[in-house]
């Protein structure tokens, strides 16, 4: 069974660190897809597929040389964060099914969050198709809290302590359906335009409106760029097609007097998506296939 790992950790001032995680995820014969950190947010998202032994050997290969490095007391930046390894999606790249097969991959999946929270004493919730009724309502307010927030509460994971690691917080882990990443860089470092507009869109898929279904934004500032960013995550891209979501924010953009510099996918597409985002230019590691497994 061929599975994609897309982790997202919390830092991204390394530079060094970041090729050693290249090199580590070649060394165990994984395909990467796509690994890159980011200043400003001071986030590292790294997405390699395999099957799932691999795969689990490169995220363990990449917690215990990354994770001794991070302590989030002393972590700056924009983006929302509750963990050194804030979450971490699991996609599966043969579509399991049968109920078999899928169960196998719960299985793996829980295996996996339950040896991570032992080995880094860090708590683990699951979430998506590995949530089992538990978090669904209480993961928004974890996250709205960020990481100090958790710091004095008893929480209740599905592995793990029931206080956060002091320097770590908690993990967020689980086996998701695709969703397409997109980064929309706007030409001002004043984030007002972009904040706007990412308030505008949940507003309007809180409304309804079929353009926004699943679309989850957050506007930010890039200082060390001199830009802001309009950070979408379209979670049902089979319904909402990317183009006229990046159009819509251009031309909300316009109307606030702030041109788009560039658009940028982070992590991975699939090649079913690419009619549909004419607007980016997904580099071919970054197009993934999706296989059946009956």
């Amino acid at each position: 069974m061929r599975i994609l790992a897309i982790p997202n950790w919390s830092f991204g001032r390394d530079r060094r660190l970041l090729a050693d995680c290249h090199d580590a995820l070649s060394s165990l014969g994984l395909t990467i897809h796509y690994c890159e950190s980011d200043i400003d947010h001071n986030r590292t998202v790294i997405a390699f597929s395999g099957e799932l032994e691999p795969v689990e050997k490169g995220l363990f290969a990449l917690s215990e040389m990354i994770l001794p490095g991070i302590d989030l007391n002393r972590h700056v930046g924009v983006h929302p964060r509750i963990g050194g390894l804030d979450v971490c999606p699991f996609i599966a790249l043969d579509i399991p099914k049968t109920k078999l097969r899928a169960q196998k991959l719960r299985d793996w999946v829980e295996s996996v969050a339950s040896h991570f929270a032992e080995k880094f004493e860090v708590p683990v919730f699951l979430y998506e198709k590995s949530e089992k009724g538990r978090h669904e309502s209480d993961l928004p307010a974890l996250r709205k809290g960020g990481f100090g927030g958790l710091l004095e509460r008893t929480i209740e994971p599905d592995f793990g302590p029931k206080k956060a690691h002091p320097q770590l917080g908690a993990t967020i882990m689980g086996w998701r359906d695709f969703l397409v990443a997109v980064n929309v860089n706007l030409n001002t470092v004043d984030s007002d335009a972009a904040v706007r507009i990412a308030v505008k869109i949940r507003e309007l898929r809180a409304d309804g409106d079929e353009r926004m279904l699943g679309v989850r934004a957050l506007g930010f500032a890039l200082a060390s760029r001199e830009m802001s960013q309009v950070s979408l995550n379209l979670t049902l891209p089979d319904l909402t097609p990317l183009d006229p979501v990046l159009e819509f924010v251009s031309s909300t953009a316009a109307g606030l007097g702030v041109e788009v510099a560039f658009c940028e996918l982070v992590g991975v597409i699939r090649d079913t998506d690419l009619p549909n985002a004419t607007r980016i230019n997904p580099r071919d590691e970054q197009i993934v296939h999706i296989g059946v497994r009956v």
